[in-house]
């Protein structure tokens, strides 16, 4: 099983919102996940857009956990170095 941490999108059309999830990479974007770690809310300002639990995201990409490009991004905007 390939786990990735990936976004979730919820929302309307040209109002989205993201939960940062924890999912085994087989299931599709807004299916089953393992663990909710964070949101993304592109539409908010700076400081509102992006909230994470660093401790959970670092625990799981010690299990072995991939981001995907995106989450990656995301991450590195807030300076949260992965290793």
């Amino acid at each position: 099983m390939s786990v990735r941490i990936r976004l979730k999108r919820f929302g309307t059309k040209h109002r989205p919102y993201y939960r940062i999830v924890v999912t085994d990479s087989r299931n599709p974007r807004d299916g089953r996940t393992l663990e909710e770690v964070g949101f993304y809310h592109p539409i908010e300002i700076a400081e509102k857009q992006i909230s994470v639990q660093e401790d959970r995201i670092r625990e799981w990409l010690g299990k072995g956990a991939r981001p995907s490009d995106t989450v990656r991004k995301l991450l590195n905007n807030i300076n949260f170095r992965i290793a």
